[in-house]
This record gives structure tokens, sequence and C-alpha cells, in this order.
């Protein structure tokens, strides 16, 4: 057979290979090869004889060709697009996409696309020179000014620009001692952490990477997962008093090295090792560093080594966040502040770990060693990440919640690429200072800093995270791609089938389908009080009282036995039902028990939740005055048009002759809110 044709035969067969696990975002050089039943090194040297590419580029060229097709052929959004071809993440596939066409993957439907043909692909001197060379007079004399540093008046809209993103990988430790591991990993998480502080970089957290410490992976596939244009690579040893490391940045796409350097420095030399790597590797990727951020990357923490040393040994067990991890750390950050009493990180550390050590516990022990560690911490460095991470988690600890928000936001000035700050903020605007477009913002924002976590346990609930934002804020079939994701990750995922349930409501407006899906979910644990009240929620719904009753009297009646202080917005629903049913005294103490939650409820929401106190007391104008004063509320969840209207409690408000007008008042804003969100998050690159 002449080599022509043994290249098309291999190309054929690779080619339906790939397509044959089109989806399936782990597949990758060695799961191809496995299939072609060759080595590894058999696979790369093939590929690239007869494609000329990579094989982790042929397999990206694949991918992105059936977008394409996708994107012309179906009506698929584009981050529907890039799950169906493999790609994990959707900026990471709109960046490939580019790269390849030319143009990014939501202007392919667009009225008027034109596909990029292989002469537009050409270098843009070799597209133009003749054109160019004819104005090349003119243009000479405005050449210096167009090469020097951009400027204000510089426009630079309609130039693509290549992401920074960055993934530092854990540091291996090559000392002989293997008890110098904490130090190397200490160099890790200071190089980590000083590139986190610029914003003109993206950087993966730590979670992500870690699971790469002992991987057979390549760079290529490394950074295929992570969705990351560059890997930093390190190595380290501490001998004696001094401190050997070896550092290289790669540019993934092309696989070279574009920086590197072997450094030998005193041990009391560490802080300013630490700070120049971080430099060099924004200067090699033409990262925009601040001024501020440099001074932030130039801070030492503290001036005392030993203090440092017991700092770092206490690190591994603290970043367990288990109480035996915990409480192994706490005498070493002691020990660490007996060294040097002004150790804002340290302050931070503890405030943290003493938090974690109260979280889910009745009875609160630390509050105000919480409290006197974050001041602190915020005393002795106040634009410190932790230091205002601490203080947020005391207001946190304290259900002071709008006041836990300003040092989350601040802490995020300084470290715009803190995965932890991400995923409070989305904690915080989904539950407790509620606002969707926050939410959903900061799940996606989560996504691309962390969704490659450890395992397949972590993406799932990532990934429900971000349905559970979408669906609030009436992204129906982004939530339903998302949350099967998550199922297909994780299908014994806790919280995931409920999400669904209520997705596929949202879609379809079939409240018996909701309701079989929920009664799925009870007989698999039928403990859970959540969706205990969800049953008898939706029986309420549809009407059905002597089956809502049913339900709602277990969930009652637990609460009542235990203490528990759980779903309080619920109990008009549950006292309507009990009133139905004719248990008055029990209906008259849930009423009066919904009316003092309203009166306690700081949130977006009391209007509308006064609003249903009022129509059951037979005040409807007052409860029209309440929904008039909601509607000019901005990004309450989708659930409030879906399910507002159907509640039994309100239907008497219905003969109000301004109730159609301020019901459609409600809906407008929402599709507003929606639409200048999705705007706001295509503008942003995080839908």
């Amino acid at each position: 057979m002449s080599d022509n044709l043994k290249g098309q035969k291999f190309t054929r067969e690779a080619e339906a290979i790939i397509l044959e696990r089109l989806g399936d975002e782990q597949f990758g050089v060695a799961e191809l090869a496995d299939a072609m039943y060759m080595s590894r090194s058999n696979l790369l040297r093939k590929c690239k004889k007869y494609t000329q590419l990579s094989a982790s580029q042929f397999i990206r060229k694949i991918r992105l060709e059936q977008a394409m097709e996708l994107l012309k052929e179906s009506e698929l959004t584009v981050s529907e697009v890039s799950y169906r071809v493999g790609f994990g993440s959707t900026s990471y596939f709109i960046k490939c996409f580019r790269e390849q066409y030319g143009h990014p993957p939501g202007e392919v439907g667009e009225e008027g696309f034109k596909e990029i043909t292989e002469t537009d692909k050409l270098p843009f001197f070799r597209r133009y020179q003749w054109p160019l060379m004819a104005v090349a007079g003119f243009l000479l004399a405005g050449l210096v000014y167009v090469l020097m540093p951009s400027s204000p008046n510089t426009d630079t809209s309609d130039v693509p620009k290549i992401e920074k993103s960055i993934a530092v990988l854990p540091f291996k430790n090559e000392s002989s001692d293997s008890t110098n591991l904490y130090f190397v990993n200490g160099l890790m998480e200071a190089s980590l952490g000083n590139l986190q502080k610029i914003k003109d970089l993206r950087v993966i957290s730590r979670t992500s990477v870690e699971k790469y410490r002992n991987s057979d992976k390549n760079i290529q596939e490394i950074a295929s997962d992570l969705g990351v244009n560059y890997i930093v690579e390190g190595s380290g040893q501490k001998v004696g008093d001094q401190v050997l490391l070896n550092i290289q940045l790669i540019d993934a796409v092309t696989d070279s090295r574009i920086w590197g350097q072997q450094y030998t420095h005193e041990v009391v030399d560490i802080f300013a090792l630490q700070n120049e790597v971080a430099k060099k590797i924004a200067s090699a990727v033409e990262a925009n560093v601040t001024p501020s951020e440099l001074e932030q990357i130039d801070k030492k923490p503290t001036d005392n080594l030993v203090a440092y040393d017991y700092y770092l040994k206490a690190q591994e067990p603290f970043l367990q966040r288990t109480e035996e991890g915990l409480l192994k750390a706490i005498p070493l950050f002691e020990k660490a502040l007996e060294e040097d009493p002004e150790f804002a990180l340290v302050y931070a550390d503890l405030a943290i770990a003493y938090y974690y050590l109260d979280l889910y516990k009745k009875e609160k022990r630390y509050t105000e060693k919480i409290n006197n560690y974050a001041d602190n911490a915020l005393l002795y460095d106040s634009k410190l990440t932790e230091s205002l991470i601490a203080k947020s988690l005391y207001y946190q600890h304290t259900g002071d919640y709008r006041l836990a928000l300003p040092h989350l936001l601040k802490a995020l000035e300084y470290n715009p690429n803190s995965s932890a700050v991400v995923q409070m903020l989305a904690l915080l605007y989904s539950n407790f200072v509620p606002n969707t477009g926050k939410y959903l913002e900061y799940a996606l924002k989560g996504v691309q800093l962390d969704i490659a976590a450890n395992d397949s346990v972590g993406k799932s609930y990532i990934y429900l995270n971000l349905g559970n934002a979408l669906i609030q804020s009436g992204f129906t079939d982004e939530a339903l791609n998302y949350i099967d994701r998550s199922l297909d990750f994780n299908p014994q995922n806790y919280y995931a089938p409920y999400v669904k349930a209520y997705i596929l409501y949202a879609k379809n407006k079939d409240l018996q389908q909701t309701l079989t899906l929920i009664k799925k979910e009870l007989r698999k644990d039928t403990t859970r009080l959540d969706i205990l009240q969800e049953t008898a929620k939706l029986h309420y719904f549809k009407k059905e009282y002597d089956s809502a009753y049913h339900y709602y009297k277990q969930f009652n009646d637990i609460r009542k036995s235990k203490g528990l202080e759980i779903y309080p917005q619920e109990d008009i629903k549950i006292g309507f039902v009990f009133e139905k049913m004719g248990f008055d005294e029990e209906a008259s103490r849930l009423f009066t028990s919904y009316a003092d939650y309203c009166e306690k409820d700081q949130s977006i929401y009391k209007p509308a939740s006064m609003a249903v106190m009022y129509t059951h007391q037979g005040q409807y104008d007052l409860a029209i005055d309440q929904l008039k004063e909601f509607s000019a509320k901005n990004h309450f969840q989708y659930w409030i048009l879906l399910f507002m209207e159907l509640d039994p409690a309100i239907a008497p408000l219905k003969k109000h002759p301004e109730f159609e007008q301020v019901m459609k008042k409600i809906e407008d804003r929402f599709w507003e809110n929606h639409d200048i969100l999705k705007e706001t998050l295509e503008e942003k690159a995080l839908l």
C-alpha cells in the first residue's frame, strides 16, 4: 500500500473513532491510542506524518469541524454545541473555534455570515500586501504611534485578543528529604497567589490543578482539560539554606517553552524569588500589570523566616478543612505568631480555621476569636485577600450577610482570580442576599476558574450550581444542559434530580410531571425535609389539599419536634392547607409565624411575601400596592413568574381590576433584566 493510501486509511480510522466519542471531553490522546491498538508514541508519530498536526490538535480539529456543522444546521446554542463536541469549557471552545475559523462561533448563525476561506486565513500582510504597499508611505508617518503601548485614544475593540489563561501545576519536590515537600508546595502556592492578583490573567484554582500532581498526561492534554493557553511547571528543592528552583512557562498551543529559568537563592531571598517569578511570567505572556497589582506582588508576608516556615507547615492540614486538620494547623499558626506578632496572613488563616470549626454547630463557640483574628489580619494588611475573606466569614458566622459582601467584593478587586471569593459571592447572592443576576455571573466565573476540580463529584456539584443559577434567571435550555452534565458526572448527585424536575417544569409547564419526579426522589430518602415540603407544595399548587396535608403534616411535625427554623416562607401555604382541612388552631399559629417572617425579611422578596399575607387577610388594595412595589425590583427568581399565579392563596386577588396589569409589569421586568443580563454576560465572555 502506498504511503498516501496508508495516510488516508489512518486518518479515516482515527476520525471515525473520534466521532464515536465526540461528546466525551475526557477522550484524548491516550484514549485514541488505545482505541487504535497502538502505542502513544506510534500514534503521535503517525499523526504528525499524515496530518501535520499533533494528536491533540488533530482531535481538536475534528471536534471543531463537527461544531461548525452543528452551528450551521441546528438551533443549538454555542454552549450546547461546545458540550456536544467534547469541550468542557465554553470559553476555551470559543477561543479554539476563533483560531480555527477566524471568527467566534456565535457569528455562524447570523444573517450575512460568510465562512472564512483558506485565503482569509492567511497572515494579514500576505492577504493585503498590494493594498498595504500602495499606502505604505502614508502609514509610515503614524507607525511609531501605532507601535507604542496602547493609550486611551487607541481603539482596539475590533482586534481579537488572545486570552491570557494560566495553570500553575504542582511543583515537584526534588529534595532527597521528603519532609521538604511542604516548602516546595509553598513555592507553588506563592507563585499561584501572585499571578492571581493580576486582573489581565485568568488563573486556574489550586484545587483544579492538584489532580495533575502525578499525572501521566502531557502539557497539551492538561491545558485542554483546564481550558488554558499557558502552563507553568516547576521543581524545587531545599538544601540547607539554599533554595534551588527550576521553572518554565509553556505555550500549550504549540507545546513550546516561551520562558524558563533556574534559580539558586539563599532562603532569606525566598520572597524576592517568588515575586520575580510572577513578574517574569506576566511579562512573558504580555500581561498588563497595574502599579497597584505590582505593589501587592512585591509585598512580603513577613520578615521572619521561622514564622514563615511554621506557616508553610500548617498549610497542608489547614487546607484539608477537616476538624482534625484544623486542630493540627492551629498550634503551628500560633507558633508563627510567637515569632512574628504582625503576620497578617496567619491571623487571617486562624480566623478562617475557627470559622470552619464552628460551621454547622448549633452552639457557636468561636465567634469572638474569629472576629479578633480577622480584625488583626485587617490591621496588619487591609488589602490581603485572606484578611478580607476572614472578616467576611465573621459576618457570615453572625448572619450579617449584607456586611459580608463588601469585604468579598474588595477582596476580588485585589485578587480577581480568587476561586474561594467567587464561590462565596455566588453562595451569598443565591441564598442570603438574593440577586439572580449576580448569582449567575459568579457561578459562571466559578466554572472558568474551578471546573477542573479534583474529581467527577466536584464537577457535578459545580455544574449543579451553574444549572440552578441559570434557571433562576430564565435560561431554561442552558440550565437543562448543565444539570444533565451534572448528572453525567455523578448520577448520585443528591440535589441535581430535584433541580432538574423544576427546570423541566419551566420548559414543559407540566405540574404532574414535576410532582412525579419529586416523589421519585422522596422514595429514595423519605427523611429529606426539603423534598417532603416540595411534594406537599406541588399538591397544594394542584389544589389537592388532602394530599398536601398528608405531606405538610409530616414536615411540620418533624420541624416542630426538632426545633428547626427552616422554610418559614412556606408557612402561609402550610397554614392555608391546615385551614382547609379544619385545623384552625395550628393554621392560626402558622399565619402568625408567616407574618413574623414578613416583618423580619430584608430581601427583595419582602413585597411579594407581604402581598400574599395581605391577600389572605382580605386587604386586596394593600396586596396590590405590595405587588406594585415588587414590580420595580431587579433580578428576582424565575419561579415568581412560574408559580405565583398558581398559588391558591393569591387566587382572590385575581378579581382585582389592577391584578393583570401589575403581574404583566412584573413579567416584563423579569425579561428586561434577563435580556440585559444576557448581553452583559456575553460581553464578558461568560455566557
